[in-house]
Order: C-alpha cells, then structure tokens, then sequence
C-alpha cells in the first residue's frame, strides 16, 4: 500500500506511527494511506524552517521572484500529472482539476511580481533634514492548514505570497488527499526553493493543535468550515499569532425579473453543481424575484438538471464526479432528508444515485428543491454538495435581505439586465465578494479573496495586496544625519552643505 509521508527536511516520520486512509472517490477502494504526524515532526519542520529563513529573507526580490516564475512553469509542465493526482484522490473531473491548479498559478504570477508590491514608502524632509521611509519585512515562519475541496489552489494561495515575501512556510493539507500538496512541495524545491523553506506536515487534529501552539509560527492561514475557523482564530490569536481564517458559505443567487433566464440556467448548472457543490464558493441558493419569475425558472432548470451528467473524474463528458468519502456523501444525503423533513420540495432527488461500474463510488445525483424557506435548517447551514435550493422572493428588498442577513457573508450573485439595481445591491448587501450576472465572483489574484460574517475570522483576505500584508510585518524609520562631522565644511561658503543649528523636532511638531 502506498505511502504518503510529510515533504519536511531529514527523514519521514517514525515507523508505527498513525495513519488515515486515502480513497479513491470513484470506487471507494484505499488507495493509500498518509501518515499523521506529531509534535516531534512539526518540531523538525520548524527548526528547518528557521535554520533557512534568515537566508531566504536576505535573498534579493527579485531572486525570489525567479523561484516563482521556475516554479509556474514546472506545474505547467506537469499540468495533466497533477491534475490526474488530484482527481484520483478528491473525485473532481480533470477540467476541474486544471482550473483548481489554474487558480492558484494566479496567485503565483501575482508572486513573480513581489520585488514591486514589496517597495516600502518615503517621505524626503518630513521635519528639519529629517526622512522618514518604510519596509515590509517577513514575519518569519507561517502556517497554511488547507481544506479538501481545492488542494493545489488554496496552498497556492498561501504558500507563494507567503514564501515570495521571504518567509518560510509550513502547510498542512488536508489529510484526505494529500498527495497534491507533496507533489507541489517537490516542484517548488526543483524551481530552486532553498531546503526548508516550503515544507508540508500531514496530520489530523493533534497537528492543527500543534501549529496553533507552536511559538516559533508566527502567523497561521486556514480555510475550512466556519466552526473550525472559529476555533482555529481564537486559539492561534490567545497563542499571540496573526491568523486570517476563512469558514463556510451559503451563497445566494438573486434572479431579477429582467434577467437572461437561459443565461442563468447555464450559470447555475455549474456554479450549483461544479465540482460536486463542494466549493465554498458555489452557488447552491436561487432566488427568484416574483412569482412569475419562480415559475419560469423552475421550468427551465429541470431539463437542464436532467441533463448533466455524473461521472468518474477521468471522464471528459462528465460534468461533476463523487464527492471526497463516504462520510460526506452520507451528511450531504442527510441534509437532503433534513430538507425533506422541514416541509421544502424536493423537485429531484439525487440521493440513491449509482454509476454503473463504479456501484462503491462516492457519487451523488444532482437534487433541486424550492419552496425553501430562511426558518429552515438546510437553508442555514451549508450543504457543500451537489444540491439547489430555490427561495422565492416577492420583491428586491426581500432578496436583498436573505444574503444580508444570513449568517455566512462569503459571496452573492445578482442576475439583471438593470444596471441601477445591480449597483444598488451591490453597495447595500452584506456580504463580502458580489457578482454582477457572474455566478461565482472569486476575484483576480490581484485583487483579494474574503468573506465576511461568520465565512472570516480575523481583517485580512487572502492573497492580493491584503495577502502581502499578512504576510508581512511594516517597520518605519524615522532618519536625520546630524551636521558637524569632522570631515565635512562647517559653511555653505566653502562649496559644502550648511550645517542646520536647530535641534531635533519631531515631524509633526515642527
């Protein structure tokens, strides 16, 4: 049985230590098994960390920038590899797979720019020969702790701002499919990444705890459900880290009377059910505004639904394979009966549903409900799965309050042809990442990525400039040379500088 050990430096972890299986979504054999680390691994990732750092901190910009640009062409290079890795443990079809690693490549081009968003601040003459300049320095060792849903793209996203502004970075996947992180790890030591610098830890609980704890991390990323993010904020802040945690979702999609309702039916069979609704980015709320427009929508999403084919993850006409593990296909499933129990209509039923060939895989059929209402649990809470729920809504203002007032803030779609509504929803809604008759408003890696309520715990997004900001620690100098050195003209009359009699004043005294 293969297995999957840490990417740290010296040797893997001690024989006879804990283990988790890892399957193959599409059969629901173990495919292998990954190895769950302890406080001794961590420890020997840690201290390799900060027996490289300082280095890699010296290094110039503009060398770190070239790792980057390596590196980017290295994935490229190995783009079907890691995607067919990637697909074999989380179930997402290959064109998915791509896009997962595509995202994140972004955030690395934004990486290779690091010697510009790195320029600090001057101010010539701020008081009497007195200067006043700032740098962005690294923070020293930091941690990404990712979430299963998107192993190469959120890594990505936090390991190449973090390691381009000169720090060491440690990262612990998701241990059910864990080997797209090592095989990145391993691509970023080939581009030239100094040994210690980019390492991956597996573990469960006991590591994320260890993390937390550790004194020498001093900053921690993670992403994942809301709950965990919550508790991962708290203990890493009372801990005297930075931590940026960013948690679940439930994003909404307002159908405007005047809306391009073929446009939205496309939108939404892959913002809905992409990638098994196992995005925290995916659309899996519609609300249509007016009855009429309920009707309407309804009758064109159930050819479109029947349409969409479930397959294995290497099958190129599929448009969404299993889910990660029978334990979330099992809560996805209840979710669905909880649906059913709380009185909303369940208009199709994915629940049952059996590849032929593949009887153990982990698959779900697509399920659409409506008449969902916001007193509901499974309206609540998140799904993560292959299933639409349809809230009608009677005006604009209602739409505009069920993502305001919901507790998760991560992002919203409007579809309209009406550019005074959308700005108007736009500006009023509560909720961080819109979308204007786009269905899932993840920003450019130049701009930053964050929700808002209980979908992020701490004030910083990731990556963009916000991403450069966390990662970094600003230090300012205030600077005056004082006149009257041995060596220099003691008056302008000589061809040299006059010396400046007045004492020191602080800037904003003077």
């Amino acid at each position: 049985m293969r297995v999957i050990d840490h990417h740290i430096v010296g040797s893997g972890s001690a024989a006879g230590g804990r283990v988790s299986d890892v399957y193959d979504p599409n059969t629901g054999q173990i495919q292998a098994r990954v190895t769950l680390g302890t406080q001794a691994d961590l420890d020997r990732a840690v201290a390799a960390a900060q027996a490289a750092q300082p280095a890699w901190a010296a290094t110039n910009p503009q060398r770190r920038a070239r790792v980057m640009f390596a590196f980017k062409a290295l994935v490229e290079a190995n783009m079907d590899e890691v995607a067919h890795l990637l697909s074999s443990e989380h179930g997402k079809v290959i064109a998915d797979s791509k896009g997962d690693i595509q995202r994140g490549l972004e955030v690395v081009e934004f990486a290779c720019g690091i010697p510009h968003v790195l320029k600090g601040e001057y101010t010539q003459g701020a008081g009497p020969g007195i200067d006043v300049y700032s740098m962005r320095q690294p923070i020293g060792i930091g941690a990404g702790i990712t979430p299963f849903n998107f192993p190469a793209m959120i890594p990505l996203w936090m390991g190449a701002v973090a390691t381009a502004c000169g720090n060491a970075f440690i990262l612990k996947p998701s241990e059910r499919d864990p080997s797209v992180p090592v095989r990145l790890a391993e691509l970023m030591r080939e581009a030239g990444m100094p040994e210690g610098i980019f390492q991956v830890v597996h573990g469960d609980k006991e590591m994320v705890d260890a993390i937390l704890d550790h004194p020498a991390i001093g900053a921690v990323s993670f992403v994942g459900s809301s709950d965990i993010a919550h508790y991962v904020y708290n203990r890493g802040v009372a801990a005297g880290k930075r931590v940026q945690a960013m948690g679940g979702a439930k994003n909404h999609g307002i159908v405007m009377p005047d809306a391009d309702l073929d446009q939205v039916v496309a939108d939404l069979s892959g913002a809905a059910f992409g990638s098994a609704g196992e995005r925290c980015m995916a659309l899996p709320v519609v609300v249509p505004v007016g009855e009429k427009t309920a009707v309407a929508l309804r009758e064109k999403l159930l050819p479109a639904i029947e349409a969409l084919r479930v397959g294995v993850s290497t099958d190129a006409e599929a448009h969404y394979g299993p889910v990660v593990n029978a334990a979330h296909k099992q809560r996805v499933e209840n979710w669905i009966q909880t649906g059913v129990d709380e009185g909303a209509e369940l208009v199709v039923d994915g629940r049952g549903f059996k590849l032929q060939g593949h009887e153990e895989g982990f698959f779900i059929g697509p399920s659409l409900f409506d008449h969902v209402t916001p007193d509901m649990q499974s309206y609540k809470e998140e799904i993560f799965g292959p299933v639409l729920q349809i809230v009608r809504a009677p005006d604009f203002e209602t739409a505009l309050r069920l993502p305001s007032e919901h507790q998760y803030g991560n992002g919203v779609a409007i579809f309209t042809r009406n550019g005074h509504a959308a700005r108007e929803f736009a500006a009023r809604v509560n909720v961080g990442m819109v979308g204007i008759n786009v269905p899932i408003p993840v920003p450019v890696a130049y701009h930053t990525f964050g929700g808002w309520k209980r979908s992020a715990f701490g004030d910083t997004n990731q990556h963009g400039m916000e991403g450069v900001k966390f990662w970094t620690k600003v230090k300012t100098i205030t600077q005056r040379w004082p006149d009257g050195a041995a060596d220099l003209p003691r008056g302008s009359e000589d061809g040299g500088p006059s010396r400046i009699q007045d004492a020191f004043v602080i800037p904003t005294m003077g």
